[in-house]
């Protein structure tokens, strides 16, 4: 009749084991923790089935067995969970670094003219009869306005400014900023702008990959709208 009960504890103890494992790794992730919180939770219960269990009717091994398999599921699935965010951020990394040295637009509305040139975008959730963009000085007044005319399909649309003014003269180089308007049927909306940067360098972190573009500043992988 003691069988089962040592048999549970050689169990307990393998457990127990398991989880020292765990908690002394210093690079658990979130994944990890859950599980370890599981097992916590499990052990519990087990114990508590066999301290509180009929001393006529013990728990059998086969019940403890089945108990055991299915937490062992569990933990298997988080074990693979962190092994695909872990593979992820590898890939991701691998795909940021290969951005270093290439111009892209991200959200902002910095737009910086260097020998009579400046690129920027807009993002579009609809088509639109007219786009317009107004690029304005440091001192917020309007030196140009873009007709970018109608934009028959959604997502990115980049632009370019030679740097003309609308009083016909040549904008010095320097930091402007800009806005944008798209009109549909009458209405008239406010689209996000893209500004335009040069990645020169990436960094890993728990939250993922951070790309750094020059003086924009970091941003997440998935903030780049498009590559130029």
């Amino acid at each position: 009749m003691t069988t089962p009960i040592q048999s549970s504890s050689s169990l307990i103890a393998a457990l127990n084991a398991a989880n020292s494992s765990l908690a002394q790794n210093p690079a658990a992730t979130a994944a990890a923790n859950s599980s370890i919180t599981t097992q916590s939770q499990f052990l519990t219960m087990l114990t508590a089935q066999l301290q509180n269990q009929d001393p006529t009717n013990p728990m059998d091994n086969a019940q403890i067995t089945s108990q055991l398999a299915q937490l062992s599921t569990v933990s298997g699935i988080n074990q693979l969970n962190t092994t695909l965010t872990a593979l992820s951020n590898s890939m991701s990394l691998g795909s940021a670094t290969s951005l270093i040295g290439a111009g892209v637009l991200v959200p902002g509305s910095a737009l910086n003219l260097s020998s009579s040139q400046a690129t920027g975008g807009v993002t579009l959730t609809q088509a639109a009869d007219n786009l317009s963009v107004t690029i304005k000085n440091a001192a917020g007044v309007t030196v140009q306005t873009l007709q970018l005319g109608a934009q028959k399909t959604t997502g990115v649309v980049p632009f370019s400014w030679n740097g003309s003014t609308a009083a016909g003269a040549t904008a010095p180089d320097g930091s402007y900023t800009f806005t944008a308007q798209a009109t549909t049927s009458g209405v008239t909306s406010t689209p996000t702008t893209l500004a335009y940067g040069t990645v020169n360098a990436v960094t890993p972190g728990t939250a993922g990959v951070t790309v750094n573009v020059g003086s924009l500043g970091g941003f997440a992988l998935s903030a780049i709208q498009q590559v130029l």
